[in-house]
């Protein structure tokens, strides 16, 4: 299937005052979807992935709890957990919208091989680095693979006859196949996906080389500041609008905007993001957002989505989404720690069943345990079902959030963390040495 490609902007002007002139913003209809986050300030992934079909629907919960007495807490503490976040970061199921690996400020990768390939100086020059992904899955198995969705992409590096794109992990998610389109060329490209993380919200595609003719510059996001001009590129509502480049200002620098990886209602992690008024609309997942020389500042994400509120979208900055990348090009995966246990907040759990999980008064809340896992940590550290986990490290604990920032922010895989917790209403301790997650097994727990 071949797709037109956007001439709109093969006059593209070289400085930002032509650039006023000729701008097209193109503004995403409500019938495109566009995803929403469901806490108070309702935080919405633009995922601006251009959707033309349904994604598949995949199961938040895979595990049962039995085999103890107290069945009706069992019970109720499932309840609790379907509407918590116990489904773990890597191959998880709906699609999100995410931050860096952690706080901690990476190292920038500050050169890129390209080959024969040019590297960007300006907006036109960039706008050529910034490709469509096509999500392909198959919608029942007497049909081949079918458009499931558009965003878009940076090719970022070339190397060894081989081309590297640059999207969030939304775009490519669910996917049986991707394809790539360039604004030069009739002709998609097959793409390999070599990672993907949830958390960041981003992926790492391969593609054959040979047509590739530009590469993006890829900038820093250390020395950005507020007011600043910036421009988004990308591929809003489709490959129809290839390469619609929209103009704005940098509103914010290091944004916390909370995220609800899963679709569960509730926020399980917190990413930090560039805040711009640069239109961003479905489609332009995966794009680059550039400062005014055309050199990319972050990757376009996603936005507020709400009727009342314009001109609010987020951009992953890319001192921290490269050093992902790297990693994703060369591991596949980002490994995390954890302790091995599915959890539910005890504020989760109803009124009534939680003289079942006594606690002193002056403990503000902590994590009840619902599943120890076998052989893991927790384990063999001698934790077990229905403890109620209260701090980390000294450090309170009463949310997923919480649980997840320190794991994952604050502490690395092999690292010892001491855990406060309550059994049967009394205050113990334990040390647990973390592990690595085992990204390749479907799993529910932290």
């Amino acid at each position: 299937m071949d797709y037109k490609d956007e001439n709109q902007h093969n006059t593209l002007n070289k400085n930002t005052e032509e650039f006023e002139k000729n701008e097209v913003t193109n503004q995403a209809s409500n019938q495109h979807f566009t995803k929403e986050t469901k806490n108070n300030d309702t935080f919405a992934d633009n995922h601006s992935t251009s959707k033309t079909k349904n994604p598949k629907n995949k199961s938040l919960l895979h595990f049962v709890l039995g085999g103890i007495s107290g069945g009706i807490v069992s019970v109720i503490l499932i309840i609790a957990l379907v509407f918590t976040n116990v489904i773990p970061l890597n191959n998880g199921g709906n699609k999100g919208s995410s931050s860096a690996e952690e706080n901690k400020s990476p190292e920038v990768i500050e050169t890129l091989a390209s080959e024969d390939a040019d590297v960007a100086t300006n907006i036109e020059e960039t706008s050529k680095a910034v490709v469509g992904v096509i999500n392909m899955q198959q919608q029942n198995i007497w049909t081949e693979s079918e458009e499931a969705g558009t965003g878009s992409g940076i090719i970022y590096k070339k190397e060894n006859g081989k081309a590297y794109v640059l999207t969030n992990h939304h775009v490519v998610e669910g996917a049986e196949e991707v394809e790539v389109a360039v604004n030069y060329s009739d002709k998609r490209l097959k793409a390999k996906v070599l990672g993907t993380d949830e958390l960041t919200d981003l992926a790492v595609l391969q593609i054959d080389g040979d047509k590739i003719t530009t590469i993006a510059n890829m900038g820093s996001s250390k020395d950005l500041k507020v007011g600043e001009n910036v421009m988004a590129i990308g591929n809003p509502l489709g490959m129809e609008f290839a390469n619609t480049v929209t103009k704005g200002v940098i509103s914010g620098l290091d944004r916390s905007v909370p995220i609800d990886t899963n679709r569960d209602g509730q926020p399980d992690w917190i990413t930090e993001v560039i805040q711009t008024d640069a239109a961003i609309n479905p489609g332009n997942s995966g794009g680059a957002l550039v400062n005014g020389n055309g050199a990319v500042i972050g990757i376009n994400s996603m936005k507020i989505a709400r009727q009342e509120v314009e001109g609010i979208g987020f951009a992953i900055p890319v001192d921290a989404a490269l050093p992902i990348a790297e990693k994703l090009e060369t591991e596949g995966e980002i490994k995390r720690p954890m302790i091995g246990i599915t959890t539910a907040a005890i504020n989760q759990v109803p009124p009534q069943y939680r003289m079942n999980f006594p606690l002193p008064e002056n403990v503000k809340g902590g994590m009840v345990i619902a599943e120890v896992q076998e052989g893991s940590p927790a384990a063999k550290a001698g934790l077990q079902k229905f403890d109620i986990i209260t701090k980390i490290n000294g450090k309170e604990v009463t949310s997923i959030l919480e649980l997840r920032k320190l794991l994952y922010s604050e502490a690395s895989i092999g690292d010892k963390v001491e855990i406060e917790y309550y059994r049967d209403g009394k205050k113990k301790t334990t040390s647990i040495t973390l592990e690595a997650r085992d990204n390749a097994e479907e799993n529910t727990g932290q």
